[in-house]
């Protein structure tokens, strides 16, 4: 399941005289993503901070989230999850600009920060994010800053989180946000901790191709496997196609890409694979690709263990009679209908109706 955390409301504000000597995780209906002294603004989470206690005139910095209002219901859905045996990652805020102001800039780094912040207390294993819109120069510049960025989330989160959180990079299928199919797969190999994430919407739109048979989607499949170091991490539903890139995601059914090519690839069971519906129709596609799979599967299982066809041999006894052996067997308890041939009509005996004479 991945947990969509896509608007953030922050407020900085001083810890008040009943909170002090409490660490910010111990806080009631609050939901503490940093926390530092009067002369070190709450900029970068660290757990350290979040873990001590705090002190008189020290800043905290708190989000409102429909999920959870404290650590306590983070601690709890981390719990249910466990319980329930569902692996869970987090979805950073869409919006982020690397490119525009210097506030711009730093409140995309933060978004990312604290929603990774967020998957720690989850027990989740990735944060999802894209790096949003090129710079105004060279592409290739973009390219270069926007993977020293992703080089310092991936230390800071590896720090933060001991290990336990990844940063996932997804395509975008718009051609004038970074994430083509080349620069995520580069992105992975050049930088420690990324796992690129396969969109297929996302990749289809900037492609402007529909992947309609397993032949064309495996190759991507191999790729994306490879740069994440044997996980693959996948996001699907509809799409429809406008002008160069992305217009909309839509229900399955109705848009330009199928799920039963991958669903046969997947059939396999040659890949560890998570599947994400990222449908506007969330659960109902979720079930729907669920079905198609185990189609998928049923059809792997008839086609391996199919009957061998039946051999055709002579019979000595009757040459000329072919005998068949082997093949599937007649079910038991059919008695076979005895052939009785047709009786010659007597002499001067009249016809009936029904070819039989009387």
């Amino acid at each position: 399941m991945e947990v969509q955390f896509i608007k953030v409301n922050p407020l900085t504000r001083v810890v008040l005289d009943e909170e002090i000597g409490k660490s910010p995780r111990e806080l009631v209906q609050q939901l503490v993503v940093g926390a530092g002294s009067h002369s070190e603004a709450p900029e970068e989470p660290r757990l350290a901070s979040l873990t001590s206690a705090l002190k008189k005139r020290d800043q905290l910095a708190t989000l409102t989230w429909s999920l959870a209002k404290d650590y306590s219901d983070l601690q709890e859905t981390k719990a249910l999850a466990k319980a329930l045996d569902v692996d869970l990652t987090l979805h950073a805020p869409y919006y982020v600009d690397f490119f525009g102001s210097q506030e711009s800039r730093q409140r995309s780094f933060r978004q990312i920060q604290w929603a990774s912040v967020l998957a720690e207390g989850l027990g989740a294993r990735l944060t999802v994010t894209h790096l949003g819109f090129y710079g105004p120069g060279e592409r290739t510049e973009s390219v270069r800053e926007l993977t020293e960025i992703a080089k310092g989330l991936s230390e800071w989160m590896s720090t933060f989180g001991k290990g336990s959180v990844h940063l996932g990079v997804e395509p975008s299928g718009h051609p004038d946000v970074f994430g083509s199919r080349e620069e995520v797969l580069e992105l992975a190999h050049r930088v420690k901790g990324v796992v690129p994430v396969l969109n297929l919407p996302h990749l289809a739109a900037r492609e402007r191709t529909n992947f309609e048979d397993a032949a064309q989607l495996k190759p991507v499949i191999d790729q994306f496997v490879e740069a994440g170091r044997g996980e693959l991490y996948l996001n699907f539903s509809g799409v429809e196609f406008y002008g160069p890139g992305e217009f909309r995601l839509t229900p399955i059914k109705r848009g330009q890409v199928r799920f039963d090519p991958l669903a046969d690839i997947l059939a396999d069971r040659d890949y560890d694979v998570t599947v994400i519906s990222s449908s506007p129709l969330l659960e109902h596609d979720a079930m729907y690709m669920k079905l198609l799979y185990e189609r998928a599967l049923t059809r792997r299982w008839t086609k391996r263990h199919a009957p061998p066809p039946p051999v055709v041999v002579k019979s000595k006894s009757a040459p000329g009679h072919p005998v068949k052996v082997g093949g599937r067997p007649e079910p038991r308890g059919v008695a076979a209908k005895p052939h009785h041939p047709a009786r010659p009509a007597p002499k001067g005996g009249k016809p009936h109706a029904h070819g039989r004479t009387r």
